[in-house]
């Protein structure tokens, strides 16, 4: 049987509707959640995960986990810790195996950045995140970080939601809520 597929999708003209995106999305978050990120260097994954832990309200000092591959980040609440992983160098679901995800992800929020055909074996539901900037031809100082001004240009964000977590009910819940959160803020094109 297959999972059934929700899609939503807008312009991101700017980082703060990015953040404020991140950051209603992490409010709609649950214990079990897995969310896959995907888009080139410097797309904003990473960013779009600190505005999720704003959101799910957990520890802050999120970064990119490239160099330890998994951060946990407990919750200040009463809310599920936030893994944050980046397989960008694991191979395969093997390698994702090794470092023993499913362990955690009953009572975790688990972001996997370039995790797309690595990690769906872990669930029968997920978010698939893509997110499309155009890239400046301009040579990137260091591609691991992103600067204020490659954060700031617009960016196609694109949701997948998948299987039965993201039924009918909930992901129209999902979609209000972010739709809420980009025509809430000042600046950018608003999006239906």
């Amino acid at each position: 049987m297959s999972n059934p597929v929700q899609e939503f999708s807008c312009q991101l003209d700017d980082l703060t509707i990015t953040e404020a995106l991140g950051e209603a999305l992490g409010t709609q978050l649950k214990a079990g959640d897995l969310v896959i990120l995907s888009g080139a260097l410097g797309a904003g994954k990473t960013t779009l995960t600190q505005s999720l832990g704003v959101g799910l309200n957990v520890r802050e000092g999120i970064i990119s986990p490239t160099f330890v591959l998994a951060r946990q980040h407990p919750s200040l609440a009463d809310g599920p810790t936030l893994i944050h992983v980046d397989a960008y160098r694991l191979k395969d679901q093997n390698d994702v195996d090794t470092l023993d995800l499913e362990s955690t992800l009953a009572e975790s929020v688990t972001v996997v950045e370039w995790g797309l055909g690595k990690v769906e074996h872990l669930s029968d539901s997920r978010l698939e995140i893509t997110l499309d900037r155009e890239v400046n031809t301009a040579a990137v100082e260091n591609p691991w970080e992103e600067s204020e001004e490659e954060l700031d240009e617009p960016r196609e964000f694109t949701l997948k939601a998948i299987g039965p977590r993201w039924d009918s009910e909930n992901f129209a819940q999902l979609k209000d809520n972010l739709r809420s959160a980009i025509n809430a803020q000042p600046t950018g094109e608003k999006h239906a």
